[in-house]
């Protein structure tokens, strides 16, 4: 691997927890960082600011459980760069959330912002907390004390949270209500992924799957593979795998595998994707559905597709799984599903992974729409909306793809190439203060 441009740096100085020795998923963007550093030039010198987030807080949110007991729960929000505009990323609720992956999670936005182009920088926040295993009331006064504890960073000129992981536009609605009360008027732009009626956008549910989808297609139409008739292979059935997989199948793909947190399901000559989306909103996964044979969960990554896209977790494509994927593109609708070392083994296998950082962009393309209409109280029809965001991404993966055929890197390595000048520059620019 290439080390990156250390002139005038002190490195001896990065603290433990910004090193790349602590294994998770900030190591594997340091890695990423790493990677693209030898395309930066002279900004070159600035790529520490790339390994720093700007501010991670650390908090404690206790809350009364319905049981009469107080239970505390570990929330974070780190900003990564904000020097291309406010802070910009989700709220996730897991019970395996860490520092070191909402660290990553906030670069990764840091770089994806950059990569479509949208005035933001990169932020993430997230509860240690698996909200199964709390009423709704418990979550409500979870949602609302940890807004309260982020709120000096958070804001519509500042920081503004959106769904991710086990959170929706009800608690994007508790957290907006929140922010409001503590600040003493109603902020609709202090988050994104709302209820239309608080000042949602239309299509933001299915955005980050439509742009999975329409990169996919961009892709395939420079690699020759033809999306009618294409076998899919889809890890998460929610709102990402679930879009792009009903946007593949009304495109004449067949969805062929789909696993969940609930199983592992097949069927060769193509699952019914409408049927399947009914069975997912009924019994919350695939498992159990009629027309689909069972399979172990380790033999989903052999699937015989043409297009794999991993639309759950973190860290599912891995060294031990990555030899045996079939597929010929992987579209990364996750953040981070691939580690450096699968990604490797991908690259020496020829398949194309279109990159995360570029793949699930829709998604924030249309939260930064919704945060303009919140500004302007001026709303627009969902066609315009979806237009906006296939243009976009289009031009997003046009400019990326070029930059990967002049390098002769991988669409990853071209992305960061694209987005780290981008906010660098930025940072050059605006010099230091003071």
């Amino acid at each position: 691997m290439q080390q990156p441009a250390s002139a005038g740096v002190t490195n001896h100085a990065i603290p433990s927890y910004l090193q790349a020795d602590h294994l998770g998923p900030w190591g594997n963007y340091l890695q990423q960082v790493d990677r693209v550093t030898p395309y930066l030039g002279h900004l070159a010198r600035w790529v520490e600011t790339l390994k720093r987030p700007k501010r991670i807080l650390i908090v404690d949110v206790p809350i009364e459980l319905d049981n009469g007991t107080i239970a505390h729960y570990e929330g974070y929000r780190v900003q990564h760069n904000l020097s291309r505009g406010p802070g910009k990323g989700g709220v996730r609720f897991h019970q395996d959330v860490t520092l070191s992956e909402v660290m990553a999670l906030s670069a990764w936005m840091s770089v994806k912002n950059a990569a479509v182009n949208v005035p933001y920088g990169g932020a993430k926040g997230g509860i240690r907390v698996d909200p199964k295993t709390l009423s709704r009331g418990e979550l409500e006064r979870l949602t609302r004390r940890y807004t309260s504890e982020i709120g000096l960073l958070i804001g519509p000129s500042k920081d503004i949270p959106a769904p991710d992981v086990n959170t929706n536009g009800q608690i994007m609605s508790w957290m907006m209500d929140t922010y409001s009360m503590n600040t003493g008027a109603t902020a609709t732009g202090v988050v994104t992924g709302k209820p239309v009626d608080l000042g949602g956008s239309l299509g933001r549910v299915e955005a980050t799957g439509r742009g999975v989808f329409t990169v996919g297609v961009e892709a395939a139409k420079l690699t020759g593979l033809s999306v009618q008739g294409a076998r899919i292979a889809v890890q998460g059935f929610g709102n990402v795998g679930g879009t792009a997989g009903k946007l593949f199948a009304d495109a004449g793909a067949k969805v062929v595998a789909v696993q969940d947190h609930t199983g592992t399901i097949r069927n060769a000559n193509g699952l019914d994707v409408t049927a399947l989306l009914a069975h997912v909103a009924a019994k919350g996964g695939v498992g159990g559905f009629d027309g689909a044979e069972a399979m172990d969960a380790a033999d989903f990554w052999g699937v015989d597709c043409d297009i794999l896209i991993p639309a759950a977790l973190e860290g599912q494509i891995t060294k031990d799984n990555a030899g045996k994927i079939k597929a010929k593109m992987v579209i990364e609708g996750a953040n981070g599903p691939t580690t450096t070392e699968a990604d490797d083994i991908l690259t020496e296998k020829g398949v194309l992974v279109l990159p995360d950082v570029l793949a699930n962009a829709g998604g924030v393309t249309v939260s930064y729409f919704e945060w303009v209409q919140d500004f302007s109280s001026f709303f627009w029809s969902e066609d315009e909306i979806n237009a906006r965001l296939v243009r976009i991404m289009q031009d997003a993966f046009a400019a990326i793809w070029q930059v990967a055929q002049q390098h002769g890197v991988t669409l990853r390595t071209a992305t960061f190439i694209v987005a780290c000048q981008r906010i660098l520059h930025a940072r050059e620019m605006r010099g230091l203060y003071p």
